[in-house]
């Protein structure tokens, strides 16, 4: 289990030596489809005083929180159209015990929503009133800034005329038609990538918040990575190139069982991702070359300070 942190890349998470993900790639993952949704809303009962709440992921902050237990609180935290959607959810989301995170996805009456980069196309008009991609479930004790996340590994119940969650399934395609697993078949790779990690010159923490924001630029702006985005260590760069290579393979062998189709610029195309995680951690797996370069091309990213070059994509 983790505190509530950005789920990262693969990649990224490696810069440091981190080893979670190469620990992880030994285990059954729980995979799950990344849905492009937009605001993050998080709802259920505030252990702090036992009332229902909505909010964005501001409730988890250290010092400006905002939790919403009323339409009163959600005006005085919140403006424009996170304040529509958070009067909403708090109307109809149904009561719940736990803690939920989920992606925004649009308000009912129609079968086709854009509520970030990707267009997605249900199979019939949806009658309910709110829709929403749950993904991860919190346990806290007595105060949400101390919540810890685990991936959500079963699916929330809608409710008829007011919630529409949306969960589609995800496994691996093992080669064999009509076949899904969940384990991934690892590909030569691997063997490439044990035999370099002894031979890395890993960063420190503040030298990988660096290089993230070099990579981020470089998906933004159109250039091909260097030395010189990794700070002059060569053999970081070299396994980060590996890291991709595997994340790709990987990516390969996802397939969704279900849910709406998804377009990017007018195209169908698989989805946006999955979310793989583990015990020892929970990692997406996205084609940055792809999704994050239309994230930064869409209105949301199209003007980003320096230090949120850090955590898009």
């Amino acid at each position: 289990m983790n505190k509530n942190l950005h789920i990262e890349h693969p990649e990224d998470t490696i810069l440091t030596g981190d080893p979670g993900f190469f620990a992880a790639l030994n285990e059954t993952p729980n995979l799950s489809v990344k849905i492009d949704g937009a605001p993050a809303i998080v709802w259920g009962t505030n252990p702090a005083n036992g009332k229902f709440f909505v909010g964005t992921k501001s409730v988890f902050n250290k010092v400006k929180i905002k939790i919403n237990h009323s339409h009163e609180e959600i005006n005085q935290n919140h403006v424009g159209e996170v304040a529509n959607i958070l009067h909403a959810c708090l109307d109809w989301l149904p009561f719940t015990d736990s803690i939920f995170q989920g992606d925004f996805i649009g308000f009912g009456g129609s079968d086709e929503y854009t509520p970030n980069t990707i267009t997605y196309r249900f199979d019939e008009v949806i009658t309910e009133k709110i829709i929403i991609a749950p993904h991860t479930q919190y346990v806290a004790i007595s105060d949400l800034r101390d919540a810890i996340a685990t991936p959500l590994d079963y699916q929330l119940e809608s409710r008829e005329f007011s919630c529409r969650f949306v969960q589609p399934e995800a496994g691996t395609f093992s080669g064999y038609v009509g076949q899904l697993d969940k384990e991934f078949e690892l590909p030569p790779v691997v063997d490439m990538i044990n035999e370099l990690i002894p031979t890395v010159d890993f960063a420190t923490d503040k030298e990988a918040a660096q290089i993230k924001k070099n990579v981020n630029r470089s998906l933004r702006e159109g250039y091909p990575l260097t030395n010189d985005d990794f700070l002059g260590k060569e053999s970081l760069m070299h396994l980060y190139g590996l890291v991709i290579y595997l994340k790709e393979e990987l990516l390969y062998q996802c397939r969704q069982l279900n849910g709406p189709e998804a377009y990017l610029n007018g195209e169908m195309i698989a989805g946006e991702g999955y979310v793989m995680g583990t015990r020892f951690g929970t990692f997406k797996l996205v084609n940055r070359q792809l999704f994050s370069v239309a994230n930064f091309a869409n209105g949301r990213f199209s003007k980003v300070t320096e230090k949120q070059l850090s955590t898009i994509s």
